[in-house]
C-alpha cells in the first residue's frame, strides 16, 4: 500500500467512524422524541398488510408517480441511492488498493452493466429534479415557498457528486487498464476513461472523495434532526408502514375518533379530565405517529400546491404547518425529555435544560404573533378539510387529522373559535340542524310532489332509507335536489322511505369544527333511530352525510350499507330502470365534491349518470383540476358557517375554473357545493348564462316526462 493509499484509507476510516457515531446518536435521539407522543395502538394492527402497502408505495412509487416526470426521476434516484451502496463498498477497498473489486460479483459483466445503467439514469434524474426545482422556485405557483432550500440543494448536489465520482473512478480504472467490464456493457465509463490520465493514485483519491462526500452528508443530517428532505429517505418507510389505512387505501373517510388514555374511543360520560386528552393543546399531545409525520416531511410542497386555502391567499400551508410543528417539537424536546426523567417532581428548569428548549416549552401551540404561538389561529381555521394535502403527500402525512385534533382542544377546552360558528353549534344542539330551522318542518319538501313519499314512522317497508340531510330538508336550492332524487327513485320503482321529522343532523359540521361532544350527541341519537328502524341500506344525497353515516357511525357500532345518490342512479341507468332520452344543450362540466371524491373515491358514477344524460352527442367537459385533484368549493370543515375574510374566496376561484370551460351547466353532487358555486356564479357575473344543478336534476330533465 503506497503513501497515497495510507493517507486516504486513514482519513476515510476517521470520517466514517465520526459519521456512524453521530448518526447512531441522532437516530436514538429522534426515536426518543417520537416516543414522547401519545399511544396509538391502532397503528400496530395488520402488520402483514402494512408491510405489503409499504413495499408497494416505496418500491413502486405508486404515489410519487402521480407527478409523472418528477415521480419517474425520483424513482431512479431512489434506486440509485440504494443500489450504489455497492460502489461505496468498492470505494472503501479502492482507498487501500486502486485495483480492488467486490469479491465474487465484482468482475461479472452483468454487475458492471447494471451499476452503469443505474448510475447513468440516477445522474440524469437528479439533474432533472434540480432543473425542476430551479424552474419551480421562479414560478408564480412555487410549491417550495417556505421550504429550507439550502438543505434540498445540498442533498441533490451530494447525490450528483457521488454518482460523478462513480464514473470518475471507473474512468481512471479504464485509463490504467484495470477495468474488468467490456465497452458494450459500460460505454460511459469507457468514454470517461478515454479522456483521463492513467493514474492509480487518482483512483484512491477519487474513492476517498466519494467516501468523504457521503460521510459528510451523514454528518450534516446527524447535526440537523429536522432536515426532513434528507431524513425522509429513512423515516418514510416507517411513516408509510404506520399510515391510517393499513391496506394502502387513499380515501380519507372517517376522522380519527377521540380516544381515552387506553386508546379506546372516548365516552364523554366516563371521561377522566385528569387522564384523557380533549384534542391537542401541546405538541406532546399528538400521538407518536403525529410526531413521526412531522419528522418525515420532505418539504416538497405538493400539499401546498393543491391546498385551496394557500391558493387563494390564506395563511394556511399544510407544509408550513407541519414544518412549524416539527421545529417546535424538536426544540421543545430537551425540556420534555428532562421532565420525563425527573421522578421527584422537581422543575425541569433546574435540570440544565437549554434556553431554547425552555422558551419553546412556554410557547402556546395556538396563538397569534403577540402570544408567539406555534400555529396562528387564522391558519387553523382556514382549513376546509378537503384532504387535497393528504391525497398528494408522497410520505402519507395526515395533515387533516392533526388540524382537527388542534381544533378540538380550541373548541372544547379553550372555547376559542370563529364567533359565527358558535351560532351553528347552538343550532345543532337546540334544533338538530345548523340553520336553526324548526325540526318539525323536515318533511315540508315533500309537499307538492305527485306521489306520496313513504315514511318509516308510518310503517312503510323499504329497501333503502333515503337520508335527506339538513340542507336537503331546509335549504331551498337543496330541496330541488331532494325532490329530484325522490322522483327518480319513485320512477325507477325503488323501495325507499324517509325518517322525516325523526331525522337530525349527522353531526358532520360539529365534528369538523372540533366539537366532538356535540357530534357524539347527535350521532348516538341517529344510530339509535336507525337501529330501531331496522335500516340496512341508506342512500344519501349529501356527501358529508354519506361520509359520516358510512365511515364514522361505524365507530359508534352502526353497520349499514351507505351509497351516494349518484351511485344508485348510475346503477338504475345501467339496469334500464331509468332511461334518458332528452339531450342537454350548451355543454356541461362536473365539480367533484371533496367528501364524495377524495374522501370516498366516488368519481365514476356521477360521470356515468351525466354521460347518459348527455347522450352520444356530448361529453362532460372536465375542468383542469378534477377527480383526485379537484379544487374545493370552500364549504368543508364547517367553513360553510364561517366568514371568508382573507384572500380570494375559494368558491370564486373554483367557479372561474368551471366557467372557463365554456359549459353552460355546472353539475354538482353536494348541496354545499351547489350553494357555494351558485354564489360564485353570481359573484362573477355569470348568473344569467351559467346554471348550477345537481346530477340528479340533470338526469331528471333528460327523462321523457
Amino acid at each position: 500500500m503506497g503513501g497515497v493509499q495510507i493517507v486516504t484509507a486513514t482519513l476515510a476510516l476517521i470520517i466514517s467512524v465520526v459519521a456512524v457515531v453521530l448518526v447512531a446518536r441522532t437516530v436514538v435521539a429522534m426515536v426518543r422524541i417520537i416516543k414522547l407522543g401519545q399511544p396509538d395502538p391502532s397503528r400496530l394492527l395488520d402488520k402483514g398488510v402494512r408491510l405489503k402497502t409499504m413495499l408497494r408505495e416505496t418500491l413502486l412509487h405508486t404515489r410519487m408517480l402521480r407527478w409523472t416526470v418528477v415521480g419517474a426521476a425520483h424513482w431512479f434516484v431512489f434506486v440509485a441511492f440504494g443500489s450504489l451502496l455497492f460502489t461505496l463498498i468498492e470505494a472503501y477497498g479502492e482507498v487501500v488498493s486502486p485495483t480492488f473489486e467486490i469479491p465474487i460479483i465484482g468482475e461479472w459483466t452483468i454487475y458492471g452493466l447494471v451499476m452503469e445503467a443505474i448510475a447513468a439514469l440516477g445522474l440524469i434524474s437528479i439533474l432533472v429534479l434540480i432543473g425542476i426545482r430551479l424552474r419551480t422556485v421562479r414560478s408564480a405557483r412555487n410549491r417550495f415557498a417556505g421550504s429550507t432550500m439550502w438543505q434540498a440543494y445540498y442533498v441533490e448536489w451530494t447525490i450528483f457528486a457521488i454518482i460523478a465520482c462513480v464514473f470518475l473512478i471507473r474512468g481512471f480504472k479504464v485509463a490504467t487498464d484495470h477495468f474488468p467490464y467490456p465497452t458494450w456493457a459500460t460505454p460511459i465509463s469507457h468514454a470517461v476513461g478515454a479522456i483521463l490520465p492513467a493514474s492509480l493514485a487518482a483512483i484512491s483519491i477519487t474513492a476517498f472523495i466519494k467516501i468523504a462526500v457521503s460521510m459528510a452528508w451523514f454528518i450534516v443530517i446527524a447535526l440537523n434532526m429536522t432536515m426532513g428532505v434528507a431524513w425522509h429517505r429513512f423515516a418514510a418507510f416507517f411513516n408509510i408502514f404506520f399510515k391510517r389505512q393499513a391496506d394502502g387505501g387513499q380515501a380519507l373517510g372517517a376522522l380519527k375518533p377521540m380516544v381515552n388514555s387506553e386508546g379506546a374511543p372516548l365516552d364523554f360520560e366516563e371521561a377522566d379530565p385528569d387522564k384523557d386528552l380533549f384534542g391537542v393543546g401541546k405538541v406532546e399531545d399528538f400521538t407518536w405517529k403525529g410526531l413521526l409525520d412531522f419528522s418525515t416531511c420532505t418539504e416538497c410542497g405538493r400539499c401546498q400546491s393543491q391546498c385551496p386555502a394557500w391558493n387563494t391567499g390564506k395563511p394556511l400551508s399544510p407544509k408550513l404547518l407541519i414544518m412549524s410543528l416539527r421545529d417546535h417539537a424538536y426544540a421543545k424536546a430537551p425540556y420534555l425529555l428532562a421532565a420525563g426523567e425527573l421522578t421527584d417532581g422537581s422543575d425541569p428548569k433546574l435540570a440544565g435544560v437549554n434556553v431554547l428548549a425552555m422558551a419553546e416549552s412556554e410557547r402556546p401551540l395556538i396563538g397569534g404573533a403577540a402570544e408567539m404561538g406555534v400555529i396562528d389561529p387564522d391558519v387553523l381555521w382556514s382549513c376546509t378539510t378537503c384532504g387535497a394535502c393528504v391525497e398528494q403527500c408522497p410520505v402519507d402525512i395526515e395533515h387533516v387529522d392533526h388540524i382537527v385534533d388542534m381544533r378540538r382542544y380550541q373548541v372544547m377546552i379553550e372555547s376559542s373559535f370563529p364567533a359565527e360558528a358558535g351560532v351553528m353549534l347552538r343550532n345543532l344542539e337546540n334544533k338538530g340542524n345548523p340553520w336553526g330551522a324548526a325540526p318539525n318542518t323536515r318533511e315540508d319538501w315533500t309537499k307538492g310532489l305527485d306521489f306520496e313519499v313513504p315514511k318509516v314512522a308510518d310503517g312503510a317497508e323499504f329497501e333503502y332509507l333515503f337520508w335527506v340531510g339538513c340542507a336537503g330538508a331546509f335549504e331551498d336550492r337543496a330541496k330541488k335536489t331532494t325532490r329530484a332524487v325522490a322522483t327518480l327513485l319513485n320512477e325507477a320503482g325503488v323501495s325507499f322511505a324517509i325518517l322525516g321529522n325523526n331525522e337530525t343532523c349527522t353531526g358532520d359540521p360539529a365534528r369538523r369544527i372540533g366539537n366532538e361532544f356535540v357530534f357524539q350527541m347527535l350521532a348516538q341519537q341517529n344510530v339509535e333511530t336507525l337501529k330501531e328502524a331496522g335500516v340496512l341500506k341508506i342512500v344519501a344525497s349529501c356527501p358529508h352525510c354519506f361520509n359520516t353515516l358510512g365511515n364514522e357511525y361505524t365507530q359508534l357500532g352502526l353497520e349499514v350499507e351507505v351509497v351516494h345518490h349518484t351511485e344508485l342512479l348510475a346503477h338504475l341507468v345501467k339496469t334500464g330502470k331509468l332511461t334518458p332520452v332528452k339531450q342537454l344543450d350548451g355543454g356541461l362540466t362536473y365539480h367533484d365534491p371533496c367528501y364524495l371524491g377524495r374522501h370516498n373515491r366516488v368519481f365514476t358514477p356521477p360521470r356515468e349518470v351525466l354521460g347518459a344524460a348527455l347522450g352520444a352527442g356530448g361529453d362532460v367537459i372536465e375542468m383542469p383540476r378534477n377527480s383526485e385533484r379537484s379544487f374545493c368549493c370552500g364549504a368543508g370543515g364547517a367553513r360553510m358557517w364561517m366568514e371568508e375574510r382573507i384572500g380570494k374566496r375559494i368558491n370564486v376561484e373554483r367557479t372561474e375554473e368551471a366557467v372557463a370551460t365554456g359549459a353552460k351547466t355546472i353539475a354538482v353532487g353536494c348541496p354545499f357545493c351547489s350553494t357555494m358555486i351558485t354564489d360564485g356564479v353570481n359573484a362573477t357575473g355569470n348568473g344569467e348564462s351559467v346554471e348550477v344543478v345537481d346530477v340528479a336534476t340533470v338526469l331528471l330533465r333528460s327523462l321523457d316526462k
